[in-house]
């Protein structure tokens, strides 16, 4: 029973973390206000303003005073978390790496967001961010 209720927390705190259209939260049920993180993030590719030949967009990422670690916890480390990318608004991965190939990019010009977010999949405070624009041809 304490397994389940625990797995029932993960997803509803890596769905409320992942929707793009919930509010910033400013605090979890068992954590308090979010941590600020030591990380930094910069896309390296495709570089702003980039023309480049899809349907396949290799994107590239450095993440400088965190790392990426592939478990989900709630012990929050301000220098340990996951990347999110979304291209256009729409998530595309939630991801434990810095490469990640953007599938089905359609010819004209796009956005592609990468974002830090703690170990439970939540943002920090304040967000750690790094977007492009690209236009796939």
């Amino acid at each position: 029973m304490r397994t389940r209720v625990f797995a029932l927390m993960a997803v509803g705190l890596t769905l409320t973390g992942c929707s793009s259209s919930a509010p910033t939260p400013k605090a979890s049920a068992s954590s308090g206000p979010r941590p600020a993180s030591t990380a930094k993030l910069s896309i390296t590719a495709p570089t702003n303003g980039q023309s480049v030949k899809g349907p396949t967009v290799r994107l590239a990422i450095e993440l400088e005073g965190g790392r990426v670690v592939p478990l989900t916890t709630t012990n929050i480390k301000p220098d340990e978390g996951h990347i999110h990318v979304k291209l256009d608004g729409a998530l595309q991965s939630i991801t434990a790496g810095t490469s990640f190939d953007l599938q089905d990019v359609k010819p004209g010009s796009h956005v592609v967001l990468v974002e830090f977010v703690a170990s439970d999949h939540v943002p920090f405070d304040p967000r750690v961010t790094a977007a492009v624009t690209f236009t796939s041809t």
